[in-house]
């Protein structure tokens, strides 16, 4: 046992400083922002906001709201191939760059990943998630590179996992984009189940600057709670940012919507909660505890102001940070630590 006895932080502890700029308005800032990949011949250019691979968020509508602003959908495990049949055949060509397909560990998500790609025309599914909670094991270092065997060309996604080394890993194994985030999600309850997580903002940070020396990206997974959460995680490294309840509770997460004297609401769940797994996996493992939990939300509507709000908040960002575009982001960033029982008072 020891202890590591350095400070460590959430996006909550701190606020990026304000600095000169030579921009005279948000509409000056460019968004897009172009990636290169080692295993793809094509640049990716995208806003590198992606809708989480949850029920109630990586939806197929979420993606026909999300692609038209070059934002990225990672479609949730749990469609039947009939239905990923019909909507990549229907997806055009151009857009397909926006839509992550998700498998996790288990023969049959390989063996369902393996029967779509026959099914499709070539290069449909561009690119590829690999979806697990605990991303530090054997197993799954295995199976990355399996994926990565199998499908040479595409953009492969891996995670989750929080340090440098396994980020490092992971990219030896082939995996493009590591997803960055262990217990920082909104439904998620992993710290307190098993005392086990890192604070996103340093995970980001340290494990931002060991993917970029091997040429890697990553995309921090979790704990974005609003706008200025995502300047933080891109101020502090990543390269693509997942939102999941930020994007849950609207029309398009395809969940049934109660009503009540109160108003209209939608429950939204975590991936690892006892209501995922018993809609998906008929109850929770006797060697297991979920590590999720299931909460109400208030009906929003269309996601389209929800957007207009994110892209707005990464505008102003750049322009408070003198930021061109998101790739400067970084560079004009500094962090400033907050007292964070001030802060709280203010949420």
């Amino acid at each position: 046992m020891r202890i590591e006895e350095d400070i460590k932080l959430d996006y909550k502890d701190v606020l990026v400083i304000p600095k000169r700029s030579t921009l005279k308005s948000r509409r000056d800032v460019n968004l897009l922002r172009k990636f290169n990949f080692k295993n793809r011949e094509k640049e990716l250019e995208v806003i590198p906001v992606i809708a989480a691979n949850m029920d109630g968020v990586g939806t197929m509508s979420m993606f026909k709201s999300l692609s038209p602003n070059h934002m990225m959908t990672a479609l949730h495990k749990h469609y039947s191939l009939p239905e990923l049949k019909k909507f990549f055949d229907s997806t055009p060509e151009e857009k397909l760059k926006y839509v992550f397909y998700t498998i996790g560990l288990n023969g049959e998500d390989f063996e369902k990943l393996e029967k779509l790609i026959s099914i499709l025309k070539k290069d449909t599914i561009q690119n590829i998630s690999i979806d697990v909670a605990n991303g530090y094991t054997e197993h799954f270092i295995n199976f990355v590179k399996k994926v990565r065997e199998k499908y040479p060309k595409k953009i492969i996604m891996a995670g989750n996992v929080v340090t440098p080394e396994m980020t490092e890993q992971l990219i030896l194994s082939g995996a493009d984009i590591v997803k960055i985030g262990i217990g920082p999600g909104s439904t998620c309850i992993t710290r307190k189940i098993a005392g086990v997580g890192y604070p996103q903002l340093s995970a980001v940070i340290e494990c931002g600057d060991a993917a970029h020396g091997m040429g890697g990206r990553i995309c921090a997974d979790g704990g974005c709670q609003v706008p200025g959460d995502i300047t933080k995680a891109i101020g502090g490294g990543a390269d693509f940012v997942m939102l999941g309840g930020m994007l849950a509770g609207h029309k398009e997460s395809e969940q049934k919507i109660h009503k009540t004297k109160d108003g209209k609401f939608l429950h939204f769940y975590g991936s690892s909660s006892e209501d995922a797994m018993n809609k998906h996996h008929g109850g929770v493992g006797k060697y297991r505890a979920n590590e999720g939990k299931a909460v109400k939300i208030p009906y929003l509507g269309k996601i389209e102001p929800t957007i207009q709000k994110i892209l707005g908040g990464l505008r102003s960002a750049c322009t408070y940070t003198g930021a061109a575009n998101l790739k400067e982001l970084p560079k004009r960033t500094t962090f400033i630590k907050v007292n964070r029982q001030l802060n709280d008072l203010f949420d």
